[in-house]
């Protein structure tokens, strides 16, 4: 038998003539960028999230370094984040001219450990970005108390975490702003590169709209006054279709990116996202039966806090034996991957920060036992007692 980490050909199957019919339309009406499926799936994912305003990006590399511009945080300015996560989180920060500062993570939950953020906090700093890491909610309540008692902003990455609750609220609605990868392999995914930034603050809604499309036309104007305290009306024109052809676009007010969310991407998360919920619960069930069998073995299971809705975008175990249960599990047709190997403060790009070995003890630890197994809300019984009597075999 063979059993992918994630299967998306098993997931196309399931939505495959209403994703069919979708493409087509979008093929068939010829409006490829900033069309009616973008508006209506910005609509409709903020409705989903709970929140006022949602901006669809290229990205959500895009999506943390716009943020993080809409937040005015720039040249030297502090940014506090966590190293065991994926490279764009810190690297967004490094892009908008900013500095990461790590601060250790919780052996058991992988999230950011607020007892370390306090004393890496400096004049210098401007924000917290908690990482939501394997789609399991950092420890909100707390980050929010210091990032209000230093005046300090807090970016959500959610980017492993869409659908994912902390307290009965989504993730998206627990920051200043927060950005959401549509990375094909993630829960929702789309059929390439894809991003959103979610808000309730309508001038950084703004600001974003203005920063995603080179700082150009109305939203660009509007960006300008915000960031410049100019109080001028901007009218906008609604008379026309402007998808071909936007004079306002050659009318550039701030230095921003291409990068926009196209109409195909849009029009296949606006058929994936009514299934997301289901999807989650069905991940949440695939990983409490691997939670009950393997348990007794030797390997350590995910923790999942009380507080929170975890919706495992991986399903991550830890092992000394690493690399001898992964290669026992290739070699019997199963699927694995090594989420993360090295850490950030670790990573030769970030050498200039200055760490070393023994700084982040916790996540050093875990880059060397964490590995994932397949994973995904279409993994059938038979594939999961598969893998469950193979992973016991292994510890026998």
């Amino acid at each position: 038998m063979q059993i992918p980490l994630i299967n998306l050909k098993k997931q196309y199957e399931t939505i495959k003539e209403k994703a069919d019919n979708k493409i087509f339309e979008v093929l068939h009406s010829v409006q490829y960028i900033m069309g009616q499926n973008v508006k209506e799936f910005e609509k409709e994912f903020a409705s989903y999230i709970g929140v006022k305003h949602a901006i669809t990006v290229g990205n959500g590399t895009d999506a943390l370094i716009i943020a993080l511009k809409a937040l005015r945080i720039g040249e030297q300015d502090e940014v506090i984040t966590s190293p065991f996560t994926f490279f764009s989180t810190a690297e967004a920060i490094t892009a908008v001219g900013a500095v990461p500062v790590f601060v250790d993570v919780k052996p058991d939950t992988f999230n950011i450990d607020t007892a370390g953020i306090e004393s890496k906090i400096t004049d210098k700093t401007k924000a917290i970005i908690p990482v939501h890491i394997f789609g399991q909610p950092a420890d909100m309540d707390e980050i929010n108390t210091i990032a209000k008692k230093y005046n300090l902003k807090v970016i959500e990455d959610a980017c492993q975490a869409v659908g994912a609750e902390y307290k009965g609220k989504k993730t998206g609605t627990l920051g200043d702003i927060t950005c959401f990868s549509f990375f094909p392999t993630k829960n929702l995914g789309c059929a390439g590169d894809g991003g959103a930034i979610v808000t309730d603050n309508d001038e950084l809604a703004t600001i974003c709209r203005a920063l995603k499309a080179h700082g150009s036309g109305e939203n660009g104007q509007k960006a300008y006054n915000i960031l410049n305290n100019i109080t001028e009306e901007v009218v906008e024109d609604k008379s026309d279709d402007n998808t071909v052809y936007n004079p306002l676009k050659y009318y550039n007010y701030l230095i921003g990116h291409n990068s926009r969310l196209d109409e195909l991407q849009a029009a296949l998360l606006r058929v994936k996202l009514p299934e997301l919920d289901k999807w989650n619960e069905l991940r949440r069930e695939h990983a409490y039966l691997y939670d009950r069998e393997l348990k007794e073995t030797d390997l350590v299971v995910p923790y999942e806090d009380d507080f929170v809705k975890h919706v495992y975008h991986m399903y991550i175990l830890q092992s000394e034996k690493r690399a001898e249960i992964i290669n026992y599990l290739k070699e019997n047709g199963i699927a694995t991957g090594v989420y993360y190997p090295v850490p950030l403060h670790l990573q030769k790009a970030f050498l200039n920060l200055g760490y070393k070995e023994g700084d982040m003890p916790n996540a050093e630890h875990l880059s060397h036992r964490t590995f994932a197994i397949p994973m995904f809300a279409e993994l059938t019984e038979e594939e999961q007692k598969y893998i469950i009597d193979t992973i016991k075999r292994f510890g026998k």
